[in-house]
């Protein structure tokens, strides 16, 4: 496998608002999204937020995805919380282990933390992945109020 990973610079802007596109539009995430949200995601992983980083996968002659993680601290395990956000790999490079290297290299560099994520059910492909990761399914009701 030919990837890596590395920071989102303000030059992957364009590049990660087609790659929202894509990836709110797909079944693996429950709400569409908007260019309008997509900007404002990437302004604070650019920026200075200290809540959300970004990262873009690559090899020598494409991006071949991105991901965010949003940082908080979970009482519910007394320790800082690390939340995968998104995990988009472009189609020719799915099945390469990227998503895997990913994970890997979150963990590593926020040790003694908790990891969460959110995967619909179909998404059959990325639950297969997270398993094999070490990620375990919660049996918890998620709730909103916008």
């Amino acid at each position: 496998m030919n990837s890596t990973i590395r920071e989102m610079l303000e030059k992957d802007r364009k590049y990660v608002v087609e790659m929202m596109k894509i990836f709110y539009a797909s079944p693996a995430v429950l709400s569409n999204g908007s260019e309008e949200i997509f900007k404002k995601d990437i302004d604070n992983c650019i920026g200075e937020c200290a809540y959300i980083e970004g990262y873009i996968f690559e090899n020598t002659e494409d991006i071949q995805g991105y991901a965010m993680v949003a940082k908080s601290f979970s009482t519910e395990f007394g320790k800082p919380c690390i939340w995968i956000e998104d995990i988009y790999i472009k189609d020719k490079y799915r099945g390469l282990g990227i998503a895997s290297l990913f994970l890997h290299y979150i963990e590593e560099k926020y040790p003694n933390s908790i990891f969460r994520l959110e995967v619909e059910a179909e998404n059959e492909r990325a639950v297969k992945v997270y398993k094999k990761c070490g990620y375990q399914i919660l049996p918890y009701m998620e709730m909103k109020k916008q």
